[in-house]
């Protein structure tokens, strides 16, 4: 009787991510993944982007299929009018963790309605595994920025103690030492834009030590990944958080686990415009550069029609995402964007948010010129398009740099935005590296394929997941019967 007991356990699994686009489509996809294996999964999201996402996605209809899922939401705290834009992020995540707070510690509490087996927030919300540990249930973060991102993360305070950091000139071109597996790889330019700041007053980099910090307190570490691309990164990693979990990449893997029949889904917390798809359609194989900065990068007018003139000049066919919030300090001007429209019908085409993994996927698609999110790269490796990078923040120069240098499936633009480099670079992208660079990512390619399949690594480390947390579910089953 007890052993029946034990397997007819449920784990409950919260997820919590951080208020913005990339990793809310993350921790949906790997709310997914649990669904798929039987587990129950409350998803924490704020209302704000609650609402973005029911408005633009089908995703409730989606996840009702799931009977032991759901959405629960609570406020920002921010006024109605606030921009939420990546310019404000410092504002938004004290703003959502003061509200947070107190509603995870009534969740988590032992008396609670249903309890909680186990929290999923992003590693960024380090105030959540302090209330796990005081609540007494486990955290497990699931950082959505790269590995090797992470890896510097984890090294910060040798820098520090080392003397490397603070930087003691201007030098940017200076090399990075103390970073175990990216030696003679990393210059200070590639390092996270914090790590310019002052270690001891930055609420960025404050930040990034206090993750730190809280990520050998919790239970374990998921990273969206998958061994054969990160392998030096992991086992580093492994020496610091022993419970380390390379699922990804997370969309090949749901891909893999649904059924072929079913549609795309989206996570998207835009309306996307799938005439970009038609478009695509009426274009040569192998002949149009996908553009996109994803969902938080802020640019200028002026950095706006440098890329315009490169894009022309190169006279390749184009594909380009422009957000509705893109300009710098919330500027929105209509007129200038129609402008742009016009002036790049012929050989591009704009639209304001785009279905990026079918984009990827697309036949007619031969390159990304991207800002190097962790989600992009990965999305760009899985469907293998080599890519040019023009990083801005966080993780994004990081895995720049490792595109171009360790990897060799792409281009760094870091630091530059003049015309004549980017047609350059897309040339070379389009035509002269092209052969080299295609043959390069379409290996990572096949091996992302793999490691999602039965057997792979991201297959195996997956089911180990699973296997632990229903292992959490099954000691805390223990614990109550035996009080």
């Amino acid at each position: 009787m007890e052993h029946q007991h034990k397997e007819a356990t449920i784990p409950h699994v919260l997820i919590f991510p951080l208020p913005i686009q990339g990793p809310i489509n993350c921790k949906l996809q790997l709310a997914e993944l649990f669904c798929l294996s039987g587990l129950k999964v409350t998803f924490l999201n704020t209302i704000h982007n609650q609402e973005r996402l029911l408005r633009h996605t089908n995703v409730q209809s989606r996840f009702e299929k799931y009977p032991g899922f759901r959405f629960l939401t609570i406020p920002d705290g921010l006024p109605d009018e606030h921009p939420r834009s990546f310019e404000q992020f410092g504002d938004i995540i004290s703003s959502v963790q003061t509200v947070a707070e107190p509603f995870l510690r009534e969740m988590l509490r032992s008396g609670a309605k249903e309890l909680v087996t186990c929290v999923v927030p992003d590693a960024l919300s380090y105030y959540v595994a302090d209330i796990g540990n005081e609540m007494g249930v486990p955290v497990i973060p699931f950082d959505t920025l790269s590995p090797s991102c992470v890896w510097v993360y984890m090294c910060l305070p040798k820098l520090i103690e080392s003397g490397e950091l603070p930087f003691k000139d201007n030098d940017l071109d200076a090399s990075v030492t103390h970073i175990p597996a990216l030696e003679g790889l990393l210059r200070r330019r590639d390092l996270p834009p914090f790590c310019l700041m002052d270690y001891k007053t930055d609420p960025d980099f404050l930040a990034a030590l206090k993750q730190v910090e809280r990520i050998p307190q919790s239970h374990g570490l998921i990273l969206n990944t998958f061994e054969d691309l990160d392998r030096p990164f992991l086992s580093c990693i492994h020496s610091y958080s022993p419970k380390t979990y390379a699922i990804g990449p997370l969309h090949l893997h749901l891909k893999a686990k649904l059924s072929s029949k079913n549609a795309p889904s989206s996570n998207s917390l835009w309306e996307e415009d799938h005439s970009s798809i038609k478009w695509l359609d009426a274009q040569p194989m192998g002949s149009v550069l996908y553009v996109s900065f994803g969902s938080v990068v802020v640019v200028s007018k002026e950095e706006i029609l440098e890329f315009q003139h490169g894009l022309l000049n190169s006279k390749v066919k184009f594909l380009w995402v422009m957000r509705p919030n893109i300009l710098k300090g919330g500027e929105s001007d209509v007129q200038f964007m129609k402008e742009l429209a016009e002036g790049c019908k012929g050989n591009g085409y704009i639209v304001s948010w785009a279905p990026q993994k079918m984009v990827l996927a697309h036949p007619a698609i031969a390159g990304f010129l991207t800002h190097s999110g962790w989600n992009s790269t990965l999305e760009s490796v899985s469907e293998g398009k080599p890519m040019i990078c023009w990083p801005h923040y966080v993780d994004q120069r990081v895995n720049s740099r490792l595109v171009n240098e360790l990897w060799q499936i792409g281009l760094d633009m870091k630091g530059i935005c003049d015309r004549s480099t980017i047609e350059r670079m897309i040339k070379d992208l389009m035509e002269i590296k092209r052969d080299e660079l295609k043959k390069s990512i379409e290996e990572l390619s096949k091996l992302a394929k793999l490691s999602v399949e039965e057997g792979g690594s991201s297959y195996n480390n997956l089911d180990c997941l699973i296997d632990d947390i229903k292992e959490l579910a099954r000691t805390k089953e223990n614990e109550n019967i035996r009080m």
